[in-house]
């Protein structure tokens, strides 16, 4: 049998151990692949298929088949029951989900649960231009671990962009300073240019100014590149690891 399966909630944390107690290490998102690596009644350890992250999640809300053909481009989707009845539930960006039914405005991805086309890109869509992407969470609060509408961290910001382009890249910091193979020497910054601290990581827009998932800051927001080198270096002793230019 096949050691697949795919995340049917709406977003939910990974955690260090099996515990809502523990660290929660990251997020999974809906229609996200994965295998089981071990479970009991409360619990399963899993295997992210995309970035073979391990961790634990929830025993429940997750299925063996899944064919999405569409997924999510904006902060989050709202879910409605009815083509024109809102629920308070939401799909956040990056979620897969596959079609029972549309309309000209709207998707039905499970029985009775409908998202709005605009919300939509189909499943090869790309998008070449990261700031899109990740101004979609501007001011959204920075949480440790976290990868969605719900709080983000540095590094989540920077996967997302790969995640939903269907383009590996590690999930921390450490292993993405590894994985980004170019270090560039340079003293005047560009565009595209992804600035890596010990446990830090930031995206710069131009020449000026970056963006990040900034804990001091408590949210995502864009910042001044020299003042937030400076800032760092000031408030927390660390200097500039590696300079590598995305992807795209």
């Amino acid at each position: 049998m096949k050691n697949n399966f795919f995340f049917k909630g709406q977003v939910s944390n990974i955690h260090k151990r099996s515990s809502k107690l523990s660290e929660v290490t990251s997020q999974i998102l809906y229609g996200e692949k994965f295998k089981i690596l071990s479970k009991n009644k409360n619990w399963i350890k899993i295997k992210s298929s995309f970035d073979n992250y391990t961790g634990y999640i929830k025993n429940e809300k997750y299925v063996n088949k899944h064919n999405p053909s569409h997924k999510v481009y904006s902060l989050k989707a709202t879910i409605f029951n009815k083509q024109n009845k809102k629920t308070k539930k939401f799909l956040p960006f990056g979620s897969k989900v596959s079609v029972i039914k549309k309309n000209k405005k709207f998707l039905e991805f499970e029985n009775n649960k409908w998202l709005k086309i605009s919300d939509l890109k189909k499943i090869n869509h790309k998008e070449k231009e990261f700031f899109k992407i990740f101004k979609l969470f501007l001011k959204t609060k920075y949480v440790w671990g976290g990868k969605s509408y719900r709080g983000i961290d540095c590094s989540a910001l920077l996967q997302l962009y790969y995640y939903y382009n269907n383009s590996f890249y590690p999930r921390d910091t450490k292993d993405q300073i590894k994985y980004s193979k170019n270090n560039i020497k340079r003293k005047i910054f560009t565009k595209g240019d992804i600035i890596f601290w010990k446990g830090h990581v930031a995206i710069c827009i131009n020449s000026k100014e970056l963006i990040h998932a900034y804990g001091p800051e408590k949210k995502v927001l864009v910042m001044s590149i020299r003042k937030t080198i400076d800032r760092i270096k000031k408030t927390a002793n660390l200097t500039v690891k590696k300079i590598s230019p995305i992807k795209y």
